[in-house]
């Protein structure tokens, strides 16, 4: 069904009631029912971020020029960021719209760095093959080869792997913090000893954990170094908008001296424009999403975030241990904040999450190997009971032969059957592109 650009105006209520009517068919994630996408802490919170966010709702970040207000909390923010990783005053970074502009934006000054300092026409990348999709984006848009290093059976990256895996074309080696399959943190340390050895970059995907592990670290969790105090990490990428709590989208990338940034950074001169440069990927850089990042971290300071990562810990650790006690079921590894993963080796688990949808929960479905996923907020603390038994009564009826309902277990069974991945990206291509056909 397609749809014209109405002939004539609505009202502003008449707009708005359709859009809440069709937000209603929408995720329940403001009652802790989904376990990925959405970061919520509570409605005070939002409001705040609405607020932040409309008040430079209309400003470009592109311009500090324009709107030095921008630059001011632009850079506020990225000091902040680099005091919560312990970098020191060399450190420099900017702000991004995301994880997946931060992590393009770290491939892509690896690359200028490998093309002039070591003179490497087509550099290339190891990263484990737990790291986030945006690298193999990043790779395919900027022309750099990707090599994928084994992780060991305690889901992190075997950095003896690494070490093979290196050529005289090696330009950068990347660990998560932790990667979000398993949430287990990489051992950054030796990639980054291996890095240094070598000459060659070291990168911390942080974007899910930066903003998370220094304050479980504060609560006196055991959190293995990840970030500027480990020598020879280069550069890091944390999302203010996951455990920030920020709006989207907001992330910060940063580099250990101004010397690695320049890389990222793209400069024109002989438009007739004028003259344009640009730090990161966007031309136009939303101004609510950078008040809206410095509004939230001085509006929850340490205090506020020590107070989130708390309750939260909290949730994790009840769901975990609740889990483990369920028959047939394991969680994968050892994580080391709030992201999870659980699997089976008596029960389908995708016909478990099937069955824990028809009851309005989301989890994440994953493979190699099939598990369930869950990332844990505030919003969770209030239904870990329910979610719980509901856990426990779907997977003792799937266990006594009791059927699933119908939902994605025979696309995920289907597709892990498929040896050919090439084939399953020309699936996933036929989904995207029905999915965004006309409506």
């Amino acid at each position: 069904m397609s749809k014209s650009l109405p002939k004539t105006k609505r009202t502003k209520d008449d707009v708005l009631a359709e859009l809440r009517a069709m937000h209603a068919e929408d995720a329940r994630w403001k009652e802790g029912r989904t376990f990925s996408l959405v970061y919520y802490v509570d409605e005070e919170h939002s409001r705040l971020l609405r607020e932040a966010y409309g008040e430079f709702m209309s400003e470009n970040g592109l311009s500090p020029l324009a709107f030095p207000s921008l630059r001011r909390m632009e850079c506020e923010v990225v000091s902040m960021a680099t005091e919560l990783f312990q970098g020191d005053a060399d450190v420099a970074g900017t702000m991004t719209t995301g994880g997946t502009e931060s992590i393009m934006m770290t491939v892509k000054a690896a690359r200028e760095w490998a093309r002039n300092e070591k003179g490497i026409a087509r550099p290339e990348m190891i990263v484990p093959t737990t790291v986030h999709p945006a690298f193999e984006k990043a790779a395919h848009y900027f022309d750099v080869e990707v090599r994928h290093a084994a992780v060991a059976p305690d889901f992190r990256v075997d950095v003896r792997d690494v070490e093979r895996l290196i050529t005289p074309n090696t330009a950068l080696i990347v660990g998560s913090a932790p990667p979000y399959p398993h949430g287990v943190v990489d051992p950054i340390t030796e990639l980054a000893a291996l890095a240094q050895a070598r000459g060659l970059l070291c990168h911390v995907d942080a974007c899910l954990g930066g903003f998370m592990l220094p304050f479980v670290r504060k609560l006196g969790r055991d959190i293995p170094p990840f970030d500027f105090s480990v020598p020879g990490v280069t550069s890091m990428s944390a999302d203010l908008h996951k455990y920030g709590y920020a709006a989207k989208g907001a992330s910060v990338v940063l580099h250990r001296n101004r010397a690695l940034r320049r890389n990222q950074f793209y400069t024109y001169s002989n438009w007739p424009g004028g003259l344009y440069a640009s730090p990161s990927m966007t031309g136009t850089r939303p101004g609510g999403a950078i008040a809206a990042a410095w509004a939230v971290m001085h509006y929850l300071g340490e205090e506020g975030y020590l107070d989130n990562a708390r309750r939260i810990l909290a949730t994790t650790d009840k769901l975990i241990a609740g889990i483990r006690a369920i028959p047939g079921l394991q969680v994968l590894g050892s994580p080391h904040m709030s992201v999870f993963a659980f699997a089976s080796d008596s029960l389908n688990v995708y016909e478990l999450g099937d069955a824990m949808e028809a009851r309005g929960w989301k989890l994440d479905r994953q493979q190699s190997p099939p598990a369930l996923h869950c990332m844990i907020t505030p919003a969770h603390e209030r239904v870990a009971d329910v979610l719980l038994a509901d856990l426990r009564d779907c997977a003792s009826k799937l266990a006594a032969g009791e059927p699933a309902p119908e939902g994605s277990a025979a696309m995920y069974g289907m597709v892990g059957a498929i040896p050919d991945r090439k084939q399953v990206d020309g699936f996933l291509l036929d989904f995207l592109d029905g999915t965004f056909d006309r409506a």
